[in-house]
């Protein structure tokens, strides 16, 4: 079982924080949305974040200024909004914390995908190791397929790729729009059930030929990861 994301965005405008909130909140976030500084150090203080969202130019307490109460206390990823772009801004915002600094006005695309790095950026220096590689499992890529003591899984090419591709980023979760370019050579859209498919055949194809160790999970907000499980 997977959970959702939690996302803090403090942002001023009316209309830019609904819009930004009802996007995050399709694609997967528990989105909380605060409308200055003093909301949004309050929520800081009352729940843990995976990122935050935060505007510069705020009422009252600034963005830098909640930044730097913020570093006191926590380390979650922040991304700076602001329509002050020039280099010192930027320079002062990374010097007080900031991990990523998004100069407004800017695209979903592109909040996305900065996003999604940040994210996956802090999995990588949270995950646990991955066991052992399994002497009995074997990558055959001249095959394009993968044997567990002996034994083929038959997969197919497309198969093959998705699960070398997680098991070469080492238990990095992998974005669905990352794996259709690099899997399935394709834009992802939102409708297209491709790589989901391809998932289930080699979680069951893996299961058939014994592989236990091996897993790939869903990450809520953010793709596939591959986990390597302990032996029941």
């Amino acid at each position: 079982m997977t959970t959702s994301p939690r996302l803090l965005l403090v942002e001023d405008d009316f209309r830019l924080r609904h819009d930004l909130e009802q996007h995050l909140l399709q694609r997967g976030f528990a989105v909380t949305s605060c409308v200055d500084g003093i909301q949004g150090l309050r929520a800081l203080q009352d729940e843990r974040y995976d990122l935050v969202l935060l505007d510069i130019m705020l009422p009252g307490m600034d963005g830098l200024a909640l930044l730097e109460a913020l570093r006191q206390q926590q380390d979650v990823p922040v991304m700076l909004m602001s329509a002050l772009g020039n280099e010192q801004d930027r320079i002062t915002g990374f010097t007080r914390g900031a991990d990523d600094y998004l100069p407004k006005p800017f695209s979903l695309a592109e909040l996305d995908a900065r996003t999604d790095a940040l994210l996956r950026r802090m999995a990588m220096l949270q995950r646990p190791p991955l066991p052992p590689s399994n002497p009995l499992l074997t990558f055959d890529e001249q095959a394009q397929d993968v044997l567990h003591n002996g034994q083929s899984a038959g997969l197919t090419h497309s198969e093959f790729r998705l699960l070398i591709t997680l098991h070469e980023h080492g238990g990095e979760p992998l974005s669905k729009a990352f794996l259709y370019r690099h899997v399935l050579h394709r834009i992802y859209t939102r409708l297209d059930r491709g790589l989901d498919v391809h998932v289930c055949n080699v979680r069951r194809k893996l299961a058939a030929i014994g592989a236990w160790h091996l897993q790939i999970q869903a990450v809520r907000g953010q793709g596939y990861i591959l986990v390597g499980m302990e032996k029941p």
